[in-house]
């Protein structure tokens, strides 16, 4: 089974997990949570990210709905800013959105 599937080549982090063990020098056991227990628990350190930040501001699993594919569903909340770029030909309108499952400083 692979971790977070998401497509060719393409590097997701899920959120982060404690470290049981240290075996050898490039691999750690991490503690995972028995949803993804078919997950093996050995990790490379070039597949783990260092966790800098505060950790009150991650989103706990448990409110977020994830389905079987281990995946789960962005919901716009609201507009923040709008703006309209003026190019030669024509006019491209973006828009500010924070999402259900993100903080405020995350909005797209």
């Amino acid at each position: 089974m692979q971790f977070c599937k998401k497509g060719k080549l393409s590097s997701r982090y899920a959120r982060p997990y404690r470290i049981i063990q240290r075996i050898g020098r490039v691999v750690y056991m991490l503690e995972l949570p028995p949803e993804i227990s078919l997950v093996h628990p050995l990790f490379h350190v070039s597949m783990l990210k260092k966790v800098v930040g505060d950790l009150s501001l991650i989103a706990p699993v448990e409110t977020i709905e994830v389905n079987e594919e281990l995946t789960y569903e962005e919901i716009p909340i609201s507009i923040l800013d709008m703006q309209v770029q003026k190019m030669r030909n024509k006019e491209i309108a973006s828009v500010k959105v924070p999402w259900q499952n993100q903080q405020v400083e995350e909005a797209t």
